[in-house]
């Protein structure tokens, strides 16, 4: 019986820790969107204006 409570209590903590991971991927996840959108958003601006956008990198 002991070992099954051990066993339940790793899971729990497995769970509780995969739970947490989640949620600071989503919230990175969020923020990356955030950024991705000021930058569209800077873009078009610059288009209204006539001018070209500017990049970080040429690749993009």
């Amino acid at each position: 019986m002991g070992r099954e409570n051990v066993s339940d209590v790793r899971s729990q903590r497995e769970l509780d820790r995969l739970a947490a991971a989640l949620k600071e991927n989503l919230k990175r996840r969020k923020a990356q969107a955030r950024g991705r959108k000021a930058a569209t958003s800077a873009d078009d601006e610059a288009r209204a204006q006539g001018e070209t956008p500017k990049r970080d990198k040429p690749s993009d």
